[in-house]
């Protein structure tokens, strides 16, 4: 007796159907999996058995036979259980029943070809119970593609996968419950998610820039890193803000859009750190790991390639506190998908694009005490000690930082004052502005979404400089010995300034500005 049921497995972070087969033959008892299982499909018979069982069905005592295709395509988690189960059912015509489908459609039979409408994707639990998988989205999103009717889910993933439209996104908490719903047309809960409506309100944030006393000029160079794009390394002494500036500049970021939030959240679920019962990531993400990362972990990576935090960070902030503190490898994997947004691991067996376009916000004391240029505090480091200290971070990795910038410590008549900054939402509006022009002038220029995303052929065309600020400009190459690449690093960043003013050409007062947030070009002290 042979049986097929439909299923969805990820590779990256986009999703492929499976067939699988499940054959039971005449033979001693045996249960072999076959086309390329790895780990946790491998134990899933044990699993799959135990549900039978325990669900009030026959488990056969066969030789079974399941095969997962395509064949030659590696097999990972747990999401063949439901599947399989199903199969087994269904090849011993346990899921016989009317011939008439849950939606009134002869295509449920005792033969089970119904499923060639439907993938089922699930964990088992022992007692029968189906348990949330990873990358449910993105299963949901590949059956729709296939041209399938509709995926079955775990109830914890329902939210999640609901949110693709123009399929049946059913879901079901027990074999039992599934089982009810293919031989008697028992009802599942079936998705009801409102994309706009979860779009419609931001949420509210922890942290506002209204907390922050003092450090006008950081804000600024934050609302200028929002308002493009840009890539931004604070450096300053411990207790100067430098975290707490990061902390809220996914506060003054524009709003997701419905694109962002499905490549984000696909990426979440895939890794497995969606939260249980969530749909779409529609906050900007702020990831913040500790400077002992491993380039796997920062990039991704693993005998099995996952994303990594870049990856996590895709249309939200990454923060490295203590930048120098990073091991130097892990410190340079990441100029490629600073530069390219995109990461690329290759295996011997595959290979596997992230996506990794995300603003870097990065915080570093000036020297290995932390007080170097500091009025107050002697330092006991010495010039050749903090040149060694800030040569930590290599050049090329610093020319990809458009925003360099010196975050002092607070003076005491800031923190004692009783007047609140300006808040985020105030913030938020002008950046908004500007990234309103931006999405005007790249309208017809794939991939480039802001002025920190222009390439040297987009830039040439669309930073145009007054004669003043062009002789300002060459200056300043001069004087500071400018690479190429920061040189164009100034003129984004003029750019931006501009967009902040409503200025259509750059002028010696941006071009002025841009330069000031060089500051490691500059040499700090």
């Amino acid at each position: 007796m042979l049986a097929r049921v439909r299923s969805a497995a990820v590779l990256g972070i986009d999703a492929y159907l499976v067939d699988v087969e499940v054959d039971i033959a005449h033979g001693l008892p045996s249960f072999a999996t076959v086309g390329l299982p790895q780990g946790a499909v491998k134990e899933g018979r044990e699993r799959v058995n135990a549900a039978i069982v325990n669900s009030g069905f026959e488990f056969p005592l066969r030789r079974i036979t399941v095969n997962l295709a395509p064949a030659d395509v590696r097999k990972d988690g747990s999401a063949f259980d439901l599947p399989v189960a199903l199969g087994v059912l269904a090849a011993t015509e346990q899921l016989g029943g009317s011939a008439d489908g849950p939606d009134g459609s002869a295509d449920r039979r005792s033969d089970g070809s119904w499923l060639d409408h439907y993938a089922v994707v699930g964990e088992l639990g022992l007692e029968g119970d189906i348990r949330p998988v990873h990358g449910a989205l993105s299963m949901a999103i590949g059956v729709k593609q296939a041209g399938l009717r509709g995926i079955i889910v775990p109830a914890a993933n329902l939210a999640e996968a609901g949110v693709v439209d123009g399929i049946d996104v059913l879901a079901a908490g027990s074999l039992t419950q599934v089982a009810a719903f293919l031989r008697e047309g028992r009802e599942l809960a079936r998705a009801a998610v409102d994309r706009a409506a979860l779009f419609s309100e931001r949420v509210h944030d922890d942290v506002d820039f209204a907390e922050v006393r003092g450090q006008e000029h950081a804000k600024r160079a934050l609302e200028v890193a929002a308002a493009g794009g840009h890539n931004i390394l604070m450096v300053g002494p411990p207790g100067s803000g430098k975290t707490m500036l990061a902390r809220r500049l996914p506060t003054i970021l524009p709003a997701m859009t419905l694109q962002e939030a499905l490549e984000t959240t696909k990426i979440h679920s895939v890794a497995g750190v969606l939260p249980p019962g969530a749909s779409l990531v529609t906050v900007r993400p702020f990831r913040a790991p500790h400077h002992t990362i491993s380039d796997a972990g920062l990039i991704g990576g693993g005998s099995y390639p996952r994303p990594g935090e870049v990856s996590l960070a895709q249309g939200g902030v990454l923060f490295l506190d203590e930048l120098p503190e990073f091991r130097k490898n892990v410190l340079e994997v990441l100029r490629q998908p600073m530069e390219d947004g995109m990461v690329t691991i290759a295996r011997a067996a595959m290979s596997l694009s992230y996506p990794a376009r995300f603003m870097l916000a990065a915080a570093m004391n000036p020297c290995k005490c932390g007080w170097w240029g500091s009025v107050g505090h002697a330092c006991v480091c010495g010039p050749t000690e903090v040149e060694r200290y800030l040569s930590r971070i290599s050049g090329p990795l610093l020319d990809r930082i458009d925003i360099h910038l010196e975050v002092p410590a607070v003076p005491y008549r800031d923190l004692s004052c009783d007047r609140s900054g300006e808040p985020s939402a105030a913030i938020r509006e002008r950046v908004n502005r500007a990234r309103g022009v931006q999405q005007e002038r790249f309208a017809k220029r794939p991939g480039v979404f802001a002025n920190g995303h222009m390439t040297p052929r987009v830039l040439r065309k669309f930073c145009r400089t007054t004669e003043a600020a062009e002789a300002l400009l060459r200056t300043a190459i001069a004087r500071l010995k400018l690479s190429a690449r920061a040189y164009h690093r100034v003129l984004k960043i003029a750019r931006t300034i501009a967009d902040l003013a409503g200025a259509a050409e750059i002028g010696p007062a941006q071009v002025s500005e841009a330069v000031q947030y060089r500051s490691l070009d500059r040499g700090l002290g």
